[in-house]
């Protein structure tokens, strides 16, 4: 099977929404939600592509030959590459009845964690769901990070709870999930969460915390000021807030203001490529996200599939540093990139 027949043979599994593009951008399904498009007009979704189109990476062949350094260590662990694939819920209602998030969960982590990655897991109103992940996640040897939505702090704890008995490396939480509506009607009240809020879940959370759906300096400074271990530079794919800017727009500041804090950054929304991966780190992220395109590789060829999009990313990432003068991923700088 090759990455191009699992993409074909997705075309049939994935419901009515979701159009299986040849590159995920934003464009076909726009505003369609349930499936994968964003909130309102769909602007963010679609900028969050185009603006790492924009960006051109620079070209150098005078250095040393040699095949490219792309290990990347996180948190005491060694990845194959700086991408990981990211959160989804709610799998069976956006993306058709073949998965539901309990089985695509354990297809993502396991196919992952075997070709040297990791996923971040969902979360979602049917407590099953990460049940399931944390389940996948342990039997992945805590190969895995469970994103927990900003729900009320009892909820909170009880999701913290299975993310301890996974023995993840590492637990997320998608503030930017505060926009959805599941959470805005929740009684006791769920949503957005401030820095002393935050603080308290990182403690609790007893392995280093990730704050997912930051977008700007100061959100970076707050989740820094919580205690978190890592940021990613998110707007939920567009999902919750129509006319945001995109975050490859963001992150350059981002990154400049978190340098030498220690934090780990990371960045997703419309990565779409090795290429794009390059172009993130050379910005100053230390890894991506990716999310949607890892849906028609599970649906189109399951944990094949996975594997298959994994080494494309690798390869076209490797490729990319070789032909910039990259020997390995500290050696990726932002002068091997140009914004126009």
């Amino acid at each position: 099977m090759t990455y191009q027949e699992v993409i074909e043979q997705a075309r049939g599994n994935v419901g009515a929404y979701c159009k299986v593009c040849p590159v995920c951008n934003g464009r076909a399904c726009r505003n369609q939600i349930p499936g994968p498009g964003a909130k309102g007009t769909g602007d963010t979704a679609a900028r969050n592509y185009d603006k790492w189109q924009e960006i051109r990476v620079v070209m150098d062949t005078i250095c040393e030959n040699g095949a490219p350094d792309t290990t990347f260590e996180l948190f005491g662990r060694t990845f194959r590459y700086p991408f990981f694939a990211g959160p989804l819920g709610a799998v069976n209602l956006h993306y058709g009845d073949k998965y539901d998030d309990m089985a695509y969960n354990n297809i993502l982590v396991s196919a992952c964690s075997e070709n040297g990655i990791a996923a971040f897991t969902g979360d979602g109103t049917n407590p099953a769901v990460m049940q399931a992940a944390s389940k996948a996640i342990a039997a992945a040897g805590g190969t895995g990070v469970p994103t927990v939505k900003p729900w009320n702090i009892d909820i909170i704890k009880e999701k913290l709870e299975l993310c301890r008995q996974a023995g993840s490396f590492a637990v997320a939480m998608d503030v930017d999930a505060a926009g959805l509506p599941f959470l805005k009607n929740m009684t006791p009240p769920a949503g957005s969460k401030t820095v002393e809020e935050l603080a308290e879940i990182a403690r609790l959370a007893g392995v280093p915390f990730i704050v997912k759906g930051i977008m700007s300096v100061k959100g970076a400074r707050k989740a820094k000021e919580a205690g978190a271990a890592g940021i990613v530079v998110s707007n939920h794919g567009g999902r919750v807030l129509d006319q945001c800017p995109a975050t490859a727009e963001v992150l350059g500041e981002i990154a400049d203001a978190l340098k030498g804090s220690g934090m780990k950054i990371f960045v997703d929304g419309g990565i779409r490529s090795g290429v794009d991966i390059f172009k993130a780190l050379a910005l100053g992220a230390d890894a991506v996200l990716i999310c949607r395109p890892f849906v028609p590789a599970v649906y189109g060829g399951a944990g094949k599939g996975v594997k298959l999009y994994i080494e494309k990313l690798g390869a076209e990432l490797a490729d990319t540093m070789t032909m910039c003068g990259a020997k390995d991923l500290a050696s990726i700088t932002r002068d091997m990139i140009e914004i126009r």
